[in-house]
């Protein structure tokens, strides 16, 4: 339950929320860190550690390609996240996460 709750401490923050919410939108795609940052006006100061921090908790992946970082939400995570948040709600009683409008 603790990394559970240290990623919603992650989410949390409205800068952080901000970035999943882009990375969710650009899926199946991957964004660069400076795209990130001129699309929610995070300025490079504080974007880096953001970026790592929702890293850390697993909420994003990254790669190197030569002098640019790119991130994608993962999704595994964020859906790991829902389904423990909707299962404790619900106190397992068999009903079904619906996803989608």
């Amino acid at each position: 339950m603790a990394v559970q709750a240290d990623r919603m401490a992650a989410l949390g923050n409205e800068a952080r929320l901000s970035i999943i919410k882009l990375l969710l939108g650009a899926l199946p795609g991957e964004m660069a860190a400076g795209e990130i940052g001129r699309q929610t006006g995070i300025p490079n100061s504080t974007l880096s550690h953001h970026l790592e921090r929702l890293r850390k908790e697993g909420l994003v992946q990254s790669r190197r390609d030569k002098q640019w970082i790119w991130y994608r939400a993962n999704t595994g995570t964020l859906t790991d996240l829902i389904s423990f948040l909707y299962h404790d709600c619900c106190g397992g009683t068999g009903v079904e996460l619906k996803t989608g409008g």
